[in-house]
Parts: C-alpha cells; sequence; structure tokens
C-alpha cells in the first residue's frame, strides 16, 4: 500500500511541478549551478577518458551506464541541498493542490 500511495504523490507533485513552470525552473537552477562548481566539466573529462578507453567499441547506452552512477554520486552536497529546499517550499506553499488531488 505504501508503494501505491509513495506512487501516486510523486505523480502528483511532477505533475503540479510541470503545470507552474517549477520544473523547469529547478532544471535550469541544476544546470547553472552544475555548471559553476565544475561539475559539468568533470563529467565530460569521465566521458572522453571512458571513450578512450573503450575506443570505438562503446556505444551511448554503455557510457550512461559506466557514467551515471558516478555521476549521481559526484554532484556536490549543496547542490542537493538548495534543491531540496526549493522542492519543499513549493510543496509547502502548494499542500492544497496535493490534499484535494
Amino acid at each position: 500500500m505504501g508503494d501505491v500511495n509513495e506512487k501516486h504523490i510523486r505523480s502528483v507533485l511532477n505533475q503540479q511541478l510541470i503545470a507552474t513552470g517549477e520544473k523547469e525552473k529547478l532544471l535550469d537552477l541544476l544546470k547553472v549551478k552544475l555548471i559553476e562548481c565544475g561539475w559539468r566539466n568533470e563529467m565530460k573529462q569521465h566521458c572522453r577518458e571512458a571513450l578512450r578507453r573503450n575506443k570505438s567499441k562503446a556505444n551511448v547506452e554503455e557510457l550512461i551506464e559506466e557514467l551515471t552512477p558516478k555521476a549521481r554520486a559526484s554532484v556536490p552536497d549543496d547542490v542537493k541541498r538548495e534543491l531540496l529546499i526549493r522542492l519543499r517550499t513549493f510543496v509547502d506553499n502548494n499542500s492544497d493542490r496535493f490534499l484535494s488531488d
């Protein structure tokens, strides 16, 4: 039962984020913060290294599979924290919408 409720809440949250334009704002903020902290350049370098290691055998799916864990783990905590605060603020300010859906 808990999984169903959590999926519903996530779905409603996602719908509200999209409907209000907040999702796009959060994605834009994330892009800016990741560029500012050098994360994007770091990931480009990891990608280049992976391509060199795998030569012509590498494909997009394999690169994604290899780099995704490293990419997620290397997002700075302050960036994660800021996004979480923005999400919590959004939920707090829009809780009436979540309760009605």
